[in-house]
């Protein structure tokens, strides 16, 4: 992976003549995402991240930081104690900038000897589970650093929406896959990157992934476009 993502993020960081990235899924043409948006403030943010950063508690874990907004604002608004990581060690350099001393590379599979009160996955934060086969490994890894009472907010959509109606009024799903199963591409500055597996998982799935791996799963708020924050304790 050549962390173009990353590099987007530590570009606009430094002014380094940030240009927009280009996504593109496996159900959907390319599309332009400004990384500004990465960068803003919690009142800029769509309400389930808010109402996610408002109910985070005690010491925290943000999981798949990025440009480190969610935990810019935990650390500073807040006064909690948090600890950013992200796959991407230019993601991190740029986090670090901020003013997030304590931010690291990490994966989160890879934590060991440290327990959080809450563990944040935001802006779909169960894509880092790839596939649906690998979702009760990564429900178990972050089950296994929570302190007792401790919670995990998630949010994703449900993309059902994405496909086209048969002349039933069912959906015409392709394959045998699970239908949130993605292949993500992102390019930047003329240069693409590797694909990746991203998963979206509609909250039903989601709430029997949990049940079936110890926990609890309760809807806390739906958004606007089929997207949601769940609590699992």
């Amino acid at each position: 992976m050549k962390d173009l993502f990353g590099k987007a993020i530590l570009d606009f960081q430094t002014h380094n003549s940030p240009e927009d990235l280009i996504t593109e899924t496996s159900i959907s043409e390319p599309d332009e995402m400004s990384v500004a948006y990465l960068f803003r403030s919690f009142d800029e943010m769509p309400k389930l991240e808010q109402e996610a950063l408002l109910l985070a508690k005690g010491k925290i874990l943000d999981v798949g930081c990025g440009a480190g907004s969610h935990a810019l604002f935990l650390q500073n608004q807040r006064n909690l104690d948090v600890l950013p990581v992200d796959i991407s060690s230019n993601a991190i350099k740029a986090c670090q900038l901020r003013g997030l001393q304590n931010a690291r590379v990490q994966d989160v599979l890879d934590i060991r000897g440290e327990t959080f009160d809450t563990i944040l996955l935001l802006m779909n934060g169960t894509g880092i589970f790839g596939t649906l086969a690998q979702t009760s490994k990564y429900l178990l890894a972050l089950q296994s650093l929570l302190n007792p009472g401790g919670q995990i907010l998630i949010d994703s959509s449900d993309i059902i929406y994405m496909f086209d109606e048969d002349e039933d009024g069912g959906k015409w799903i392709p394959g045998d896959d699970y239908y949130g199963e993605l292949t993500f591409t992102i390019s930047y500055k003329n240069e693409t990157d590797a694909p990746f597996p991203w998963l979206y998982l509609d909250y039903n799935t989601l709430q029997n992934a949990a049940n079936a791996n110890g926990l609890h799963c309760e809807l806390i708020c739906e958004g606007e476009h089929f997207d949601y924050l769940a609590r699992l304790f």
